[in-house]
């Protein structure tokens, strides 16, 4: 019985040292703010070579935005990625850590949530590269 708890304790790895990403990343960004210009957070690369805004173009302007509290600046720079893309996110966290401490392979995105979130990612992209959005 013992053991098990190691080796779940063990698999949970992967998922914990990705939020600790996140947290070092959201740490960087309460003391860095990528609108200023010369900001050394890199820019996006698809955006430097096609003039065009990915879906999580402003992503990085978003979560600073979120992290000091302006909701609707965050809302500005990147709805879709506040509204959908981190809940979404969070949820397969969750569902790739509780599967690493059961000692369970790491879930598959159910293709009920992959071929919508393209196909929603795709129109965001089309609409917000529209002149005068």
């Amino acid at each position: 019985m013992a053991g098990a708890g190691a080796r779940s304790g063990r698999s949970a790895a992967g998922p914990l040292a990705v939020a600790l990403g996140a947290v070092a990343s959201a740490g960087v960004l309460l003391f860095v703010d990528p609108s200023e210009p010369g900001s050394w957070l890199p820019r996006c690369p698809f955006h430097a070579l096609t003039g065009l805004n990915c879906p999580g173009c402003g992503g990085t302007r978003m979560a600073h935005a979120l992290l000091h509290g302006d909701l609707a600046a965050a809302f500005g720079f990147n709805a879709l990625l506040l509204v959908v893309g981190l809940p979404l996110l969070a949820w397969l966290w969750v569902r790739w850590l509780r599967a690493a401490r059961r000692g369970e392979r790491t879930p598959q995105v159910p293709r009920a949530v992959v071929v919508p979130a393209l196909v929603v990612a795709v129109g965001w992209t089309v609409v917000r590269n529209l002149a005068g959005w």
